[in-house]
């Protein structure tokens, strides 16, 4: 059970650090890098919405994972 744990918590990862990575694809590198891109807030719309959603559910499912299995050890 805890290796399932485990995989699952790389796998929820990976796709979390993907999930937040596509969320800034008009940002360019330096958006990446916490540098000002002086771009003006919008409304999320659409496909925007969709992957700020599910990147909600993956930190949340992150989080349940990790918890889990600290009390598997």
């Amino acid at each position: 059970m805890k290796t399932y744990l485990e995989i699952g918590l790389i796998i929820t990862s990976i796709a979390l650090i993907t999930s937040v990575i596509l969320q800034s694809k008009g940002a360019g590198l330096g958006g990446l890098t916490g540098a000002d891109t002086g771009g003006v807030f919008s409304v999320r719309r659409g496909i925007e919405r969709t992957l700020f959603f599910i990147t909600i559910g993956l930190s949340v499912l992150f989080f349940v994972l990790a918890i889990i299995s600290i009390f598997m050890k």
